[in-house]
């Protein structure tokens, strides 16, 4: 179970790579239309949109956005299932550049897969690790959800890639 768990993470994490090579500042934050979900700079610092509902009337995500989403995920996931579970969404900011974004999702990446590595197969049939954002299914339906969520994120980081070199011109 474990290997077939990391062996799937691995498929998405190279797709998701795949899709960050050479992204740019400016690619990064544009947006396709102003209705959809993004990061933005404001006297206060960096404002992160958090939508209602999940609607199609809320538009397409910039880049940005999916890339903080995939910060807020991870963090949270690692927080509740292997830490404290205390962290809320308001308590993980953007990083302030992409660069910046994809070096923390590195560095949550590396440290996710220590965690699988490091557990047993039991654990992953156990409910001992999965408090969110699955609680009462065991650990894998956790790992599982988890790289679904990496390689819908990773196809809206391409789609969003597309947007801006066809409409951007």
């Amino acid at each position: 179970m474990k290997e077939n768990i990391l062996f799937q993470l691995d498929m998405c994490w190279q797709l998701y790579l795949y899709h960050m090579n050479d992204l740019k500042e400016a690619e990064g934050l544009w947006v396709f239309n102003s209705a959809g979900l993004q990061v933005y700079k404001q006297e206060e610092g960096w404002c992160i949109d958090w939508p209602e509902t999940e609607s199609y009337e809320s538009g397409p995500p910039s880049i940005a956005w999916t890339l903080w989403h995939i910060i807020y995920w991870w963090s949270t996931a690692l927080d509740y299932n292997f830490g404290k579970g205390t962290l809320k969404k308001e308590d993980i900011p953007w990083p302030g550049s992409v660069e910046k974004a994809k070096a923390t999702i590195n560095f949550l990446h590396d440290k996710w897969v220590s965690h699988l590595i490091d557990l047993s197969d039991a654990d992953y049939l156990s409910k001992q690790y999965a408090k969110w954002p699955l609680a009462d299914r065991n650990f894998s339906d956790t790992a599982l959800w988890l790289n679904g969520e990496l390689m819908k994120n990773a196809a809206e980081i391409g789609y969003g890639r597309f947007l801006y070199r066809t409409c951007a011109k």
